[in-house]
């Protein structure tokens, strides 16, 4: 009907329903007055015109399309994540330990430095003793003409100490709290780190060496 409009002219639209003449058809009139004038309308012409009738295939809508299959998808699970597994070293202990004498030093365990000293420093008597079967008392004299003997160093019967015996001294040591070994760490590491300009070639390479020690600990012990 467009392109009759566009070739013949405007289309009068009457008020008259159309005319059907069959079932999906429709009747176009081509009314032509006394003037010439052209016209197409769906209802008969009026009287005193021209009047050409054509039939129409009436425009029909498409059927409704189907409704799409849903498609089947196949969700596939993520691989499973791959196992970690970390190793955690328990922050290793540190302990004070203080000197007879008051010094007090660091020790990686509660024996401290133990020492190998004399008796009589520890406040053992020391008593020189006589010959086996002898008994043992207050020197006596020597003979005129006697000369000194070399104190006698086997044991003897009863409560003897000889020169040259000695014991090993343990320091008291305690452990530290774990924040107080960590701040000793990093200051034993800073103190490294102020040597390392001033030193030799040789000691460069024991301070490289300490201070990794001292990197992987904190790292462990104190996270950082």
């Amino acid at each position: 009907m467009l392109a009759l409009a566009v070739t013949s002219g405007a289309v009068a639209i009457g008020a008259h329903p159309p005319a059907v003449a069959q079932s999906g058809a429709v009747t176009i009139y081509r009314c032509t007055d006394d003037q010439g004038r052209l016209t197409l309308r769906d209802t008969p012409c009026r009287s005193g015109q021209q009047q050409e009738s054509r039939e129409m295939q009436r425009p029909q809508d498409p059927p409704p399309r189907p409704d799409p299959q849903p498609v089947a998808t196949t969700v596939v699970a993520p691989p499973p994540a791959p196992t970690r597994f970390v190793v955690v070293t328990p922050p290793r202990p540190m302990y004070e330990c203080v000197t007879p004498d008051g010094a007090r030093y660091t020790s990686d365990t509660d024996q401290g430095d133990p020492r190998w000293v004399p008796l009589w420093t520890v406040g053992y008597p020391v008593v020189i003793g006589e010959r086996p079967g002898r008994r043992v008392g207050a020197p006596r004299p020597r003979p005129p003409g006697d000369r000194p003997r070399a104190p006698d160093r086997w044991p003897h019967h009863g409560a003897v100490v000889y020169p040259g015996a000695g014991t090993w001294v343990r320091d008291v040591c305690h452990p530290l709290p774990q924040s107080e070994v960590c701040d000793r760490l990093r200051e034993e590491r800073a103190g490294i780190a102020s040597r390392y300009n001033s030193a030799l070639q040789s000691e460069r390479r024991v301070i490289n060496t300490e201070r990794r020690r001292l990197d992987a600990r904190l790292a462990n012990d104190c996270g950082a």
